[in-house]
């Protein structure tokens, strides 16, 4: 990264911490209208640092190499399409699968959130999944917490020396579960229980999500590990020059 890129990165990080600490210190797709507007701001800004930085590491990746904006278009898609398909919950509510597991595995979770960004964008208008209030919140939810997560999983089990597919398998899953969990604290931090407070609110949005989300997330584990395969079968090339498979 040269010194300009470090410095707008860290023009951003400020802007980030100026506007999103002292808000939340006041202080899944959640939908519109939901979230007081200081935690729309707060969650907003946190995630500013995140997508520039995204923006650098795509512009690197794509002018290190073109061909792998086949794949990264493909992640993008893979992302909107898996994170659309919302399916009833016996709890009330309404869950969904990320697919940011794939994109973080490929790209890292930095170019993962703007690609996240971007789909959650596209829900919202065309969709009316998410919504454009809440967008900072489901942008930290599911396109840079779960990213995170999936990345670095896959990177430990790297690390291990475990089997790539079942490195596949537990970073995508457990970054689906993940992104549940930060949704949960958003909600609870923003609607604390009377009784309990923070806790006893986090715990009650964790027992609403998790009966569908547990079985959604292994089920985007295995489909994670799916789509790989065929991108070994059909886009090797494309994957080495995402450093995905290694050169002999």
């Amino acid at each position: 990264m040269s010194k300009k890129q470090k410095r707008v990165l860290s023009l951003a990080s400020v802007f980030a911490l100026i506007f999103g600490v002292s808000l939340s210190a006041n202080a899944m797709h959640i939908m519109e209208g939901y979230l007081p507007i200081g935690y729309c701001i707060a969650w907003g800004a946190v995630c500013v640092p995140f997508l520039v930085a995204g923006f650098f590491s795509i512009r690197k990746t794509l002018n290190n190499n073109r061909k792998s904006l086949i794949i990264l278009a493909m992640s993008g898609a893979f992302i909107f399409v898996i994170s659309s398909l919302k399916i009833p919950s016996v709890t009330g509510s309404c869950s969904h699968m990320t697919g940011t597991g794939m994109g973080a595995i490929l790209f890292g979770p930095a170019a993962t959130s703007l690609l996240g960004i971007i789909v959650l964008i596209f829900q919202a208008i065309l969709l009316a999944h998410g919504g454009l209030t809440s967008l900072g919140a489901n942008t930290f939810s599911m396109a840079i917490a779960g990213p995170l997560v999936s990345f670095g999983l896959f990177k430990l089990c790297q690390k291990l020396n475990v089997n790539k597919r079942v490195a596949v398998f537990i970073a995508a899953a457990v970054g689906d579960l993940f992104t549940y969990c930060v949704t949960s604290v958003q909600l609870a931090l923003a609607y604390p229980s009377e009784q309990g407070g923070f806790l006893a609110s986090t715990v009650k949005f964790l027992g609403v999500f998790a009966p569908t989300q547990l079985p959604l997330a292994i089920l985007e584990g295995i489909l994670t590990v799916i789509i790989f395969i065929g991108l070994e079968s059909f886009a090797k090339p494309e994957l080495k020059a995402v450093g995905y498979i290694k050169e002999a």
